[in-house]
């Protein structure tokens, strides 16, 4: 039977032959290969972070960009812009230099930007790029850009972590990623040990996680003139911490961290410096915050700085319900928080102003 006349025959099937070309893997589309998150860092032009109306406007304009954007107040924000990279068919500079312009040019506010694969590594190049510029960790880039930073560089790395890693020779991102994984646990602990191990080599299981604006709260004290008084400038800070407990004691929330901004006059005009600090347990009792604002306040070294401003934020709220309290069968803690309870119900009735701490009405 020729060829032609079995082609023919009825019922009979002859299959395609295959192309080469089908049986290869798609070739990933070119923005999945870029690092697809950035970190952002807030300034003003003349100085300072923006204030809470500019800083939920840069907030809006990200969403813009994707949803995908967690706010961190009082000057900064993450944004998961992997989809947009696509959208745009921009890289991530090029990218980051489209919200920079819109940002100076709608709110007046300069821009740091880190990009990376992960938030951690998009925060810590955020931390080396200068103002206006844009600092890129390339996919597969962790391991030389962490390799010669400071131990103390390495997020969520304290100063007490770090002086214990400096005392067994770990002074730097490199020297943890290349010890082995059972020494750094003997030496921070089991769960931190693989923190560690993990962050030194660029791992970051977290995620940028949306609409996260709401769960800080902030307020701020400006002083008429350049303050050098150390005393003065604790007092603004008390009364910080008076108000914003009382508000989270209103609505029923607590606060996981602190964070302090200071303004302060340089020779280029003003400067600010911002830390933040994370809390024994969540609270919004007054002397616990006041004590931590007390020791960030501190650790600035400021001395005889002419501050102009003070602000602080709580971050990390949550409902007050669902907060363990250590109990410590303190005495003088239990009536400090009854003493709190009854002047929250004399504010609510009288005003604000109606009871407040011997060493703000003085």
């Amino acid at each position: 039977m020729s060829e032609q006349s079995e082609a023919l025959q009825p019922g009979m099937l002859r299959s395609a032959p295959l192309r080469s070309e089908a049986l290869q893997p798609e070739a990933p589309h070119p923005a999945t290969l870029q690092p697809g998150i950035l970190c952002l860092r807030f300034r003003r032009i003349g100085g300072g972070p923006p204030d809470g109306a500019g800083y939920a406007g840069l907030l809006a304009l990200l969403g813009s960009f994707t949803p995908a954007v967690e706010a961190m107040p009082p000057e900064g924000a993450l944004a998961d812009v992997r989809g947009a990279l696509r959208y745009f068919g921009r890289d991530p500079a090029g990218l980051a230099a489209v919200i920079r312009v819109r940002a100076l040019a709608l709110h007046g506010v300069d821009c740091a930007i880190g990009a990376a694969e992960n938030p951690m590594l998009a925060r810590m190049a955020a931390r080396r790029a200068g103002p206006g510029a844009t600092f890129v960790v390339p996919v597969g880039g962790a391991a030389a850009f962490l390799a010669d930073r400071p131990v103390g560089a390495l997020d969520g790395v304290g100063a007490a972590t770090a002086r214990t890693l400096c005392g067994y020779g770990l002074d730097s991102v490199g020297r943890i990623a290349a010890a082995p994984l059972g020494t750094l646990q003997r030496i921070t602990g089991v769960r931190t040990g693989r923190e560690l191990w993990e962050r030194a080599r660029g791992v970051d299981r977290t995620a940028v996680v949306p609409n996260a604006a709401a769960r800080s709260v902030g307020a701020e004290r400006t002083f008429p003139c350049d303050e050098l008084g150390r005393e003065r400038q604790r007092r603004a800070l008390m009364s910080l911490t008076e108000e914003l407990g009382a508000r989270m004691r209103g609505d029923g929330q607590v606060c996981r961290s602190l964070a302090v901004s200071v303004r302060y006059a340089d020779r280029t005009g003003y400067s600010t410096l911002t830390r933040s600090r994370t809390l024994r347990e969540p609270t919004a009792h007054s002397a616990e915050l006041t004590a931590l604002a007390y020791r960030i306040h501190d650790s600035f070294a400021l001395q005889r700085a002419r501050v102009r401003g003070i602000a602080l934020r709580a971050e990390g709220l949550g409902d007050a319900g669902r907060a363990a309290h250590q109990l410590t069968f303190d005495p003088v803690d239990e009536r400090a928080r009854r003493i709190e309870a009854v002047a929250d119900r004399l504010r609510a009735r009288f005003g604000p102003q109606a009871v407040m701490p011997g060493r703000l009405a003085a």
